[in-house]
């Protein structure tokens, strides 16, 4: 089987207007649309490595072939960053479960300073790329920056939540100003979700 596109879980204009339905639409059946044709493109041509993409990510060097490695990494994990930044957005207003918010003051001393440490994070990200809270192989929760559409697991982390901060994001409604961009995104996550994703990473 081949790699699908995922459908959002909301309406193209149910974020609005913190994010916007034509750039919801362009970020989604476009940009995502075309990392998944990639991927199965250079998957195609090795057929014997399989489709698990967190499998292969995790050391690319041994489980992927050098001819298709970089586009792998690039739409592969264009992919599956994206897959999951659409789960954990939602119109609706939800918090961390105890467990998640505890993890978080543990780490970052508060919830805002988790905040202003994922925003700064967001905001320095050279170019193109995301911004992610993840959780180690000993479940400690960090903030990291990656280039690109490298993916965490690359790092043996698991991202529990990420922002995509490509100007593909958010340049029709932001333009210049991801400062502003990384706010709005504050006001839509699914913390609900996110809480799964962290006991999932726990289990």
């Amino acid at each position: 089987m081949a790699i699908i596109l995922p459908e959002l879980p909301y309406a193209y204009d149910a974020l609005a207007p913190h994010f916007d339905e034509e750039t919801m639409i362009l970020h989604h059946d476009k940009h995502h649309a075309t990392y998944v044709a990639n991927v199965n493109a250079a998957l195609e041509k090795h057929p014997e490595i399989g489709e698990d993409l967190l499998a292969l990510l995790a050391d690319p060097e041994k489980n992927l072939p050098a001819d298709i490695r970089q586009a792998v990494i690039n739409n592969g994990g264009g992919h599956l960053n994206h897959a999951l930044f659409w789960e954990i957005l939602s119109p609706e207003k939800t918090a961390p479960s105890a467990e998640l918010a505890a993890a978080i003051d543990d780490a970052f001393g508060s919830f805002d300073a988790f905040k202003e440490t994922f925003t700064q994070a967001a905001t320095t990200r050279f170019g193109s790329g995301w911004a992610w809270l993840v959780m180690d192989a000993a479940g400690k929760l960090s903030v990291i920056s990656t280039g690109n559409q490298d993916h965490p697991v690359m790092q043996g982390l698991t991202p529990i939540l990420g922002l995509d901060v490509w100007e593909h994001a958010y340049y029709l409604n932001y333009r210049n100003v991801r400062p502003n961009y990384i706010k709005a995104f504050f006001e839509i996550v699914n913390w609900a979700k996110v809480s799964e994703l962290y006991q999932a990473a726990l289990a």
